[in-house]
């Protein structure tokens, strides 16, 4: 039996819920080709049933081509920024904390950046990025545990991520620095400043499995994860090992975070400030806080979005936005809370 506590944090959930299907059927009719409420009914009846829509070829290869990968792509996006940003913080114990805090973003800003040197196609970049930021990782870790403080593994991988980001931001300015000023030098750009505009139907199984693989076991753990926000000493006298634990959602969450920088580039913002809100809405119990941000870091990007494919006649990097949106707002928790603490 639930108690009348958690079903009052489940509430807030289901409403995110609500806003998270409306976000998405307005995300299917904004854009530059328009469609109605009864095109997008018979858009779906022919994606589901084979049925023609009556339709113009034009509009079936732009909606299930272009638009809908782009529109899942965000809520996967968004989804995984927020679940990867709350178990950082929760990990770390420092609300500051973001999902690029091991270099993963770093890394996988590096391999893009080569990847498009090379000129490999699209799936290629996504792929090279990935795999790069995994290595990224990778890196931190083993230098985290080779030379860091035993005692204090958490500060060690803090440390070295620091150094290994340092290092492949410095790897990226080279590829730019070698770069076609003309032809290479402004995609590699492009791609930093974070866009959902290459995604294609075939980017969504980069999106996705690295979601569920990592996902899934962080969701089967979340009740554990509270015992982290406790001295390692007391977790561990509760029969909980802090360090592995530490290292499993750890290492979850940077699968997600390298997957989600490999198809969209470095999106900034959405796993530092969404984390925030779920916290505000349900309470920091892991249990509730997680679905939360996913459901509620799905919305927000494909909002976002919206806003990035729609405002102008060109679009608008995503990178740019989430920080025009997320600086401010982030200001003003830190007012509120300065006040409440007062």
């Amino acid at each position: 039996m639930k108690t009348s506590e958690e079903q009052g944090r489940v509430l807030p959930i289901v409403l995110l819920g609500c806003l998270l299907i409306a976000a998405f059927f307005l995300s299917c009719f904004l854009g530059r080709y328009s469609l109605t409420p009864r095109d997008l009914f018979f858009l779906f009846r022919e994606g589901l049933t084979g049925l023609p829509s009556g339709l113009s070829a034009s509009a079936s290869k732009v909606f299930f081509r272009i638009r809908l990968p782009r529109i899942l792509a965000a809520a996967i996006t968004g989804c995984g920024l927020a679940l990867s940003g709350s178990v950082y913080q929760g990990a770390f114990r420092n609300p500051l904390v973001s999902p690029d805090i091991l270099g993963a973003t770093a890394g996988a800003g590096l391999g893009a950046a080569v990847a498009l040197l090379l000129n490999l196609n699209g799936s290629l970049v996504q792929l090279v990025a990935f795999l790069f930021g995994l290595a990224a990782v990778g890196g931190t870790t083993i230098l985290a545990r080779s030379f860091g403080d035993r005692n204090s593994l958490t500060l060690s991988l803090v440390l070295t991520g620091i150094v290994v980001s340092a290092l492949f931001q410095a790897g990226i300015s080279l590829v730019k620095y070698v770069g076609d000023p003309y032809t290479k030098l402004p995609a590699i750009t492009f791609w930093l400043m974070g866009s959902l505009s290459a995604a294609v139907p075939s980017s969504l199984p980069l999106l996705s499995a690295p979601l569920l693989a990592g996902g899934l076991p962080l969701l089967l753990l979340r009740w554990k994860l509270n015992l982290l926000s406790l001295p390692d000493e007391e977790a561990m006298s509760l029969g909980i090992n802090t360090t592995r634990l530490r290292f499993i959602v750890i290492l979850c969450a940077t699968l997600i975070t390298s997957s989600v920088v490999a198809v969209g580039g470095i999106i900034g913002w959405v796993g530092l400030i969404i984390p925030h809100l779920a916290r505000m809405l349900v309470g920091s119990d892991c249990r509730f806080q997680l679905p939360a941000a996913m459901v509620l870091g799905a919305s927000y990007l494909l909002l976002v979005d919206d806003i990035a494919r729609s405002a102008t006649a060109m679009d608008i990097p995503l990178g740019i936005l989430t920080a025009v949106i997320g600086a401010p707002f982030f200001l003003l928790l830190m007012y509120k809370q300065r006040r409440s603490q007062s």
